[in-house]
């Protein structure tokens, strides 16, 4: 039985990371391996079969317990054999990482000035991230989007022969099913939404890089009448109030709810009209695609790596960098108001459901960890 490690800071319920390293733990379980998870905090339980280690960590700051948990991952890889350890965050000593981030180094560089650089938690990131980029590192990287990829290699353009291009790995029940009118009925009665009445929904934890004073702002710019049909779903973990005390002072407070994420995905994708997700940077965003394939148009922004499959199936609108609140507004305002013909609306919704139903969009699972148990070093493309 080949025993593997899975490493992250923080293991949390309903986190886009989190979700994609318990489905390919649960994937290597199910080829018979033994899984352990070696995080720094843990809220709530893994999934069955995951054998949970969490040190005891000294520091009075989060830069000084990264770096103890960083010196406990090289003690326990030294002393504990492990077959394959993949990391969903970066630091020393993986085997392999799965690039659920983008390049720090070209955010550093590029989006910051150099005081920036200068920071603790920013050098230390910098040094975690070289760990694994630099052209000294043996470390296999999973790739999940062309956009992520060209700034790694911008950064680090040894470690490109270590790079793995990897599929999206959504869950085969956000397609839209025989179910769908009953879970969209079934959510919009929970949510008390009337039948003319818009459902805009955002998802994500970390609010702020995703861009949700983005889409309260899109929503309040909104003509009076139109906006007074429209409701806004925020579901995610974040500072709730700070962004209902936002939507107070935009007086739209009365058509916005903030939820903590859900395990009924499906549904929400279903009940929803629209998933508004302006972000200002994700290596993939995940929920794009859930949303593709559930048949709910997208409105996100161009540098969100899944932005593509949103521009490929025609499911919605990208807002194009750089970006500006102005197009964003624009964007949100035709998108409402061709709901009301139907017409573009119920083709977004069709292009989806047949982009979903051609594409190679829920395997990543199974063949991030066929790739983990093969621990060859090969660099092939994974497909």
């Amino acid at each position: 039985m080949k025993k593997i490690a899975l490493v992250l800071f923080d293991w949390f319920p309903h986190g886009g990371l989190q979700r994609d390293c318990a489905r390919i733990g649960q994937s290597l379980i199910n080829s018979g391996a033994q899984v352990d998870v070696l995080c720094m905090t843990c809220e709530g339980d893994l999934p069955d079969g995951m054998t949970l280690i969490q040190p005891v960590l000294t520091g009075n700051t989060k830069v000084a317990q990264r770096r103890a948990f960083a010196n406990f991952l090289q003690a326990h890889l030294a002393d504990v054999a492990y077959d394959s350890v993949l990391g969903f965050n970066r630091l020393p000593g993986l085997d392999y990482y799965f690039a659920a981030d983008t390049c720090f180094a070209w955010k550093a560089t590029h989006e910051r000035n150099w005081l920036y650089r200068l920071a603790p938690r920013n050098r230390q990131y910098l040094a975690f991230e070289k760990a694994v980029f630099a052209p000294q590192s043996t470390t296999t990287v999973f790739i999940l989007s062309p956009l992520q990829k060209e700034e790694y290699l911008a950064c680090y353009p040894h470690a490109g022969k270590r790079m793995v291009d990897i599929p999206p790995g959504i869950a085969r029940d956000r397609m839209a099913g025989d179910d769908a009118e009953d879970l969209r009925q079934s959510v919009r009665q929970e949510l008390n939404i009337a039948a003319d009445e818009v459902l805009i929904l955002q998802v994500g934890t970390g609010f702020p890089v995703k861009g949700v004073d983005r889409s309260l702002t899109a929503i309040a710019a909104l003509p009076d009448a139109l906006r007074s049909k429209v409701r806004f779903l925020l579901l995610g973990a974040d500072k709730h109030n700070k962004y209902k005390n936002m939507a107070d002072n935009l007086d739209i407070g009365s058509c916005v709810t903030v939820l903590d994420g859900r395990d009924d995905m499906p549904r929400m994708l279903q009940g929803a009209d629209l998933l508004l997700q302006p972000s200002r940077k994700e290596s993939a965003g995940m929920v794009l695609l859930e949303a593709i394939v559930a048949g709910l148009p997208v409105l996100t922004t161009e540098t969100c790596g899944y932005a593509f499959h949103v521009r490929q199936s025609g499911a919605g609108c990208v807002i194009d960098e750089p970006f500006t609140q102005q197009a964003l507004n624009e964007a949100l305002l035709s998108m409402l108001l061709v709901f009301d013909k139907n017409t573009e609306r119920s083709s977004w919704k069709q292009k989806g459901i047949q982009y979903g139903r051609e594409g190679d969009f829920y395997a990543m699972p199974e063949k991030v960890a066929a790739r983990v148990l093969e621990a060859n070093g090969d660099d092939a493309h994974v497909s």
